[in-house]
């Protein structure tokens, strides 16, 4: 496992935290790999170390809608701690990399006798709310272009490097637009010299101008985490 961990586990109490890691087991994420179906039961908890996980909700047979991603800064699995033992929605790896794994009933009972656990979980669970109510107002109101920018610098803060790679394709499924949409969109981030894209390999050329394009719900999202966690 790297040296590098999981900002909610960091959160902890050293005692707080060494209970915890003792029920955890590391494992790997892989590129596509489905974590986990609406409905199903939730057999496990991830914390993300260097991978991180897309959140995504289906409606009437549609590909889908990310509407939350999950790296080193939260948990998949949230909903063990609000006593719902289902899953809400679908969720993939989007970027490969380490996490701690915890079976279901092991991080219940955790949870139950781990009172730092419980708090750092709850104002996370609140921070979650606010990105869910800023994605449905950001598909609404907010144009390709600045909606790709705000995508783009979530996942370069969670692969915590500049390049990465992600296809068209993806891009459109993810944001829910076509793929003309995203080929217009990213050529405009490429000709301002923000990105540098090419058959799918990705990189940040210009992180201070990509935050100057991306709609508000960037920063918001990224106020909300540190005025609470």
């Amino acid at each position: 496992m790297p040296a590098a961990e999981n900002h909610l586990i960091e959160l902890l109490s050293r005692s707080d935290r060494q209970s915890l890691l003792a029920i955890c087991e590391p494992v790997q994420l892989v590129l596509a790999e489905v974590m986990c179906e609406p409905g199903e039961p939730t057999r496990h908890v991830y914390f993300p170390v260097d991978g991180f996980i897309s959140v995504i909700a289906r409606i009437d047979g549609h590909p889908g809608l990310e509407v939350g991603m999950v790296g080193r800064e939260g948990m998949l699995g949230t909903q063990l701690a609000l006593g719902v033992a289902t899953t809400p929605l679908h969720a993939v790896v989007q970027g490969p990399g380490a996490a701690w794994r915890i079976a279901a009933p092991d991080f219940q009972r955790e949870l139950a006798r781990n009172a730092g656990l419980q708090r750092g979980l709850h104002r996370y669970i609140h921070v979650l709310m606010s990105q869910l109510a800023d994605s449905a107002a950001c598909l609404r109101f907010h144009l390709i272009g600045p909606r790709l920018a705000r995508w783009l610098l979530m996942s370069q803060d969670r692969a915590h490097s500049d390049s990465f790679r992600v296809t068209q394709e993806f891009l459109a499924y993810m944001l829910g637009v076509r793929r003309v949409g995203i080929t217009e969109a990213a050529g405009a981030l490429q000709r301002d010299g923000l990105i540098q894209y090419s058959r799918g390999d990705l990189k940040v050329l210009d992180r201070p101008g990509l935050e100057a394009m991306a709609c508000a719900c960037y920063a918001a999202d990224k106020r909300a985490y540190a005025e609470l966690l």
